[in-house]
């Protein structure tokens, strides 16, 4: 039974307006919280049209609505100071109530020697991109000390940890893995996981049984065994109300993508879930019998990148409706 329904989007918008593609994102979360939606999720695009501050554009959203859950999937850490994004993360969550889902990532950025320059023009060949970027991160958020200097320094007091710190937020943060490896990591360290519609052959070509290992490891590893929170990320697109010109459009955008889902791609063998495009009973049969969903009880379904407003409306529509209800889950309102 699905208890926790959620959706993400990487809020694209127009380089000639940008204001109106972060208000088309601003008003979609505000339909999720009214449809009756747990959580809504940004991506994040650094050089790129789609939204690259959602620490930002979050705090926007949590002033615009009182309930639903708001997360990023995810903040790639790459690109982060952490000890600063820790401060910026926890006074969004104040702001919001306690609402705030971060999610991160680590690694090198993407296309890192041509942004290198800009971005750590000093110090590109001593930064560290391992897992010790996040276990900062998670110290800081913790509340663990940073500097050995707490007191007063004539009127002006310091304190020796982040502030303002956030009670109950370093329980709320989630790690977005697509390998065994990050997934047994994030579970050794106590953080949520993020499983998305992309995870690493290793040992199988069958996505649904990689991520089906990557979410056991995890639980496997974490303190809180089977309880540990895991939350699934693929692409569905209900068509229950869609015009029969949606429908052509979003069958036609699946076609195009699924290529990529028949083998692994690139060096890093990458497998991408395949898109699915259906009525809300078609959706539900089909995720009723994907391994790695009868695993977990909450999802965070991507929103296509390239689509309309309308779009979007009408495929949350359907999702909160339709889809959810097909697979046990009830709106917010109705609990």
């Amino acid at each position: 039974m699905l208890r926790k329904l959620g959706f993400l989007t990487i809020g694209l918008f127009d380089e000639a307006d940008p204001r109106l593609g972060h208000e088309s994102t601003l008003e979609i979360i505000e339909l999720g919280e009214r449809l009756g939606f747990d959580s809504a999720w940004l991506r994040h695009r650094h050089l790129q049209f789609g939204i690259s501050s959602p620490v930002a554009v979050l705090a926007a959203a949590g002033q615009r609505t009182s309930r639903i859950e708001l997360g990023t999937a995810v903040i790639p850490l790459g690109w982060e100071n952490p000890l600063r994004l820790a401060e910026d993360l926890a006074t969004v969550d104040l702001l919001s109530g306690g609402r705030l889902n971060p999610g991160v990532s680590v690694g090198p950025p993407m296309q890192f020697d041509r942004v290198k320059d800009a971005l750590y023009p000093d110090t590109a060949d001593a930064e560290d991109f391992s897992f010790t970027r996040v276990e900062r991160f998670l110290s800081a958020v913790r509340g663990e000390p940073v500097t050995s200097f707490a007191g007063f320094e004539g009127f002006e007091q310091f304190s020796d940890r982040v502030q303002p710190h956030a009670a109950g937020l370093a329980s709320r943060l989630w790690y977005g893995g697509g390998s065994l490896r990050s997934a047994r990591w994030a579970g050794e360290h106590g953080m949520n996981f993020l499983t998305s519609s992309v995870v690493k052959a290793e040992e199988s070509e069958d996505f649904e049984q990689i991520q089906l290992s990557h979410i056991r490891e995890f639980r496997a590893h974490h303190p809180d065994g089977e309880k540990a929170r895991v939350s699934q990320g693929l692409v569905v697109i209900p068509t229950d109300s869609a015009t029969p010109q949606q429908v052509a459009k979003y069958r036609q955008y699946a076609e195009k993508r699924t290529p990529r889902t028949l083998t692994p791609q690139g060096r890093a063998r990458m497998m991408f879930a395949p898109d699915i495009v259906g009525t809300s009973t078609e959706i539900a049969e089909r995720l009723n019998g994907h391994a790695a969903f009868r695993e977990i009880d909450e999802v965070a379904f991507a929103l296509p990148f390239t689509f309309e407003h309308d779009d979007y409306v009408q495929i949350l529509t359907d999702m909160a409706t339709s889809l959810g209800p097909a697979l046990g889950w009830s709106p917010a309102a109705a609990r």
